[in-house]
């Protein structure tokens, strides 16, 4: 019996740090997740690439690289929170785009054959 409790004893900080574990990567996920609703809601910007770094609190919470492509546009986002960091690149196209509300018109933006993507 004194063997079953000291097991379960020692046993319990490993299941904390495994605990704790996933929560640093589900808040740098979060993080990284603010980072590309940042980079698509910047879109209109004129600029061809740009960086923009997130921080609330004094703390650095996200790095945002976008750049546009011919025909779309790449997210790249780093969420970091503590000591993890997670990072999500997203690929999409203009006319994905105009149809999810994040930019108005395909036009201003470099698209190679616009008459074959969109019939």
């Amino acid at each position: 019996m004194k063997f079953l409790l000291l097991f379960l004893l020692l046993l319990t900080p490993v299941l904390g740090q495994a605990s704790s574990m996933e929560d640093e990567i589900t808040t740098a996920h979060l993080n990284a997740k603010k980072g590309i609703q940042y980079g698509l809601k910047n879109l209109k910007d004129k600029r061809a690439k740009f960086d923009h770094k997130l921080i609330d609190k004094s703390k650095l919470i996200s790095i945002v690289k976008v750049s546009k492509e011919i025909n779309g546009v790449k997210v790249e986002a780093t969420g970091y929170y503590l000591s993890t960091e997670v990072s999500i690149v997203i690929y999409r196209s203009y006319l994905d785009l105009v149809k999810d509300g994040y930019i108005k018109d395909a036009s201003d933006y470099p698209i190679e054959n616009l008459e074959e993507l969109t019939n």
